[in-house]
């Protein structure tokens, strides 16, 4: 195996750079998907793109030969509360500042740095696919679900994530609820009227305090938020809905149609899913490529953040450069050396796995 990963990393470095200095907000993501299209052409290798989405394969790929795949986005969240240009890309006391830097972009080009180096690799084990997604923030349709027929089974998979490069082998799925409560309007002082606030307080404490059964291990119980709230509009008249939206994290023990079955039953309130798509997701941890991250120095654990990877059905892990509490904060920023570090763990990881006897 690789002690240390002999390439010029500045190269991903400066790419990030460039990254940081293109807004890349969810959906519109054209200005990077296109550097990033340019930096694989440049390269001579044959680019994808369906989109925003741009992939690539390695130079030998080999129909008969399973597919991993390596995947991050290059989308970001818009930026709030920021102090300094967030696309002003500002290296400073070995830290890169800029929005999208720590989610996802260190990813991105540590992936790329990653496949760069297994491109002309001719007695791998697996293909190599390198996808770089759009939308994965906003979960929209034109990000991964949109390309994931044009790709080849994919056999296992690693999401580019910050995780301090340690292994997510759970993810907590995702379920938004979109609950109403209905009354009768009328005038506040008059008692002919069916106040739909009040109705709807019975399924805020039941949200508030009911417990799912079956916990998970890695994932621990499902997680409902009641997160929005509205009704009403002048403060004499009773409204005739109350709404409300419930934000519920999968643990993997039930499936969100479970889950929802189970929150219809007990509500009184209309609820109403937005998509049950986005399920929890699991990989064995005697999976011999979460062992082989373990020997090389990566903890495992159970991951409460939503990724690409709710949206796979192959087996897949989540492992990226970065922390994970930098993602979505102001003034957002990766260290240098985190990028560095991760290219190293990546090679040397895959290097095991993709080329051993």
């Amino acid at each position: 195996m690789h002690n240390q990963v002999m390439m010029n990393k500045e190269i991903y470095i400066d790419l990030l750079q460039k990254m940081i200095a293109l807004p890349s907000y969810s959906g519109k993501e054209e200005k990077t998907a296109k550097l990033l299209a340019t930096y694989f052409s440049d390269k001579g290798y044959l680019v994808n793109r369906f989109y925003n989405n741009v992939w690539v394969f390695n130079y030998y790929f080999d129909a008969q030969k399973p597919t991993l795949l390596l995947c991050s986005h290059h989308d970001t969240v818009q930026e709030k509360g920021y102090s300094i240009d967030p696309f002003h890309p500002l290296v400073e006391q070995g830290k890169l500042h800029g929005l999208g830097s720590n989610d996802a972009g260190a990813s991105v080009v540590s992936l790329i740095a990653t496949f760069d180096h297994f491109y002309f690799a001719n007695k791998m084990k697996y293909n190599l696919c390198l996808l770089l997604s759009a939308e994965e923030e906003i979960g929209g349709e034109k990000g991964i679900r949109a390309i994931s027929p044009l790709l080849p089974t994919i056999d296992l998979a690693i999401i580019g994530e910050p995780t301090k490069m340690d292994v997510a082998i759970a993810e907590r799925g995702l379920m938004v609820l979109d609950c109403q409560t209905t009354g009768v309007s009328g005038h506040a002082a008059h008692s002919n009227t069916v106040n739909p606030i009040y109705l709807a307080l019975d399924d805020l404490n039941w949200l508030a305090s009911y417990r799912f059964p079956k916990v998970s291990d890695l994932l621990g119980e499902v997680k409902m938020s009641v997160t929005i709230i509205a009704a009403g509009s002048q403060h004499n008249v009773v409204p005739d809905k109350c709404c409300f939206t419930v934000d519920v994290r999968s643990n993997g023990c039930y499936t969100n149609e479970e889950i929802l079955a189970i929150i219809q039953a007990h509500l009184k309130s209309e609820v109403t899913p937005r998509s049950t798509r986005l399920s929890a997701s699991q990989i064995a941890a005697t999976h011999p490529f979460v062992e082989l991250c373990e020997k090389n120095g990566a903890k495992t654990f159970g991951s409460t953040t939503l990724s690409d990877q709710a949206l796979l059905t192959c087996p897949s892990v989540k492992m990226g450069v970065g922390d994970s509490m930098r993602s979505h904060t102001a003034n957002e920023y990766i260290e240098l050396q985190e990028i560095e570090d991760g290219i190293d763990r990546y090679v040397t990881i895959l290097d095991g796995y993709l080329l051993a006897e």
